[in-house]
């Protein structure tokens, strides 16, 4: 079922979310069919049950082909949950982010480049990945969205916040970077 997704200022997106405790809950298992269900029908990149008003530490990702990231590199289809997150360097890389709960906009976001990542999947197997560039992008806004941060409020540079049109004359494709 296609949920309608929270936006920006809705208080629910800042709270924290809770640990899934029961992989078991046929609850768990309908919410990660709507979630995929939402971001397939929006065309997404990736959503967090913070999104959809469920505050339980739950996002799924992945991109194949998608025209709202016409030049992005595939990232697989993931359910992750109750995330852990390592940093692997110190650096960083700043790219164009967007966001179905900030509808409109884009923002030039610095995130870490490399990191690992570690969780459980739909069926409460652990598994973990090394991850570099867009896939590690990806991964730190979704699960940001568990701690109640939404990517403009990790925007430095404001002259480079906007309105898609207004930043890439009509397009939804970002200009080059820098």
């Amino acid at each position: 079922m296609i949920r309608p997704v929270l936006r920006m200022g809705d208080p629910r997106l800042l709270q924290v979310s809770r640990p899934v405790t029961d992989f078991a809950d046929p609850a768990l298992a309908a919410l990660i069919r709507d979630m995929q269900d939402t971001m397939a029908h929006l065309d997404g990149a990736g959503l967090a049950a913070p999104q959809i008003g469920v505050d339980l530490r739950v996002v799924i990702f992945g991109l194949v082909t998608n025209p709202r990231y016409p030049e992005a590199p595939e990232v697989p289809q993931t359910v992750l949950i109750n995330p852990e997150i390592t940093f692997l360097s110190g650096e960083e890389e700043a790219g164009w982010e967007g966001c179905l709960s900030v509808p409109g906009l884009r923002g030039w976001v610095p995130r870490w480049k490399f990191l690992h990542y570690a969780g459980f999947d739909e069926n409460g197997c652990r598994f973990e990945r090394e991850v570099s560039g867009f896939h590690a992008r990806v991964v730190q806004h979704e699960c940001d969205h568990l701690d109640g941060i939404l990517y403009p409020m990790r925007v430095r540079d404001f002259s480079r916040f906007g309105f898609i049109e207004e930043l890439f004359g009509g397009t939804t494709t970002p200009l080059p970077a820098d």
